[in-house]
């Protein structure tokens, strides 16, 4: 257990930031799932969560949740999905 008054402040926002975090990715990968359940049955707000789901990823980079690399990653990976459907 730390002993100075610093860094027993820095473990209470290490701990309140990576409860955020946690949210953040939380959610992340929920609307991924929820946009390719989407894709894949073709449903009527696809594009709608789609943008959803790209906005909440590049909110995730600015709020340093994410590398932007890996963000570029994600979208990249579900925009080649939602190409491979249109083209059916």
């Amino acid at each position: 257990m730390a002993n100075i008054k610093s860094a027993k402040k820095r473990i209470k926002t290490t701990e309140r930031n990576s409860l955020r975090n946690k949210a953040t990715r939380s959610e992340v990968k929920t609307l991924r799932k929820q946009a390719e359940t989407a894709l894949q049955k073709n449903t009527e707000g696809r594009d709608a969560l789609l943008q959803k789901y790209l906005a909440r990823v590049d909110s995730a980079v600015s709020k340093g949740v994410f590398h932007r690399n890996k963000a570029a990653r994600l979208k990249s990976q579900i925009l080649t999905k939602v190409k491979k459907t249109a083209k059916k």
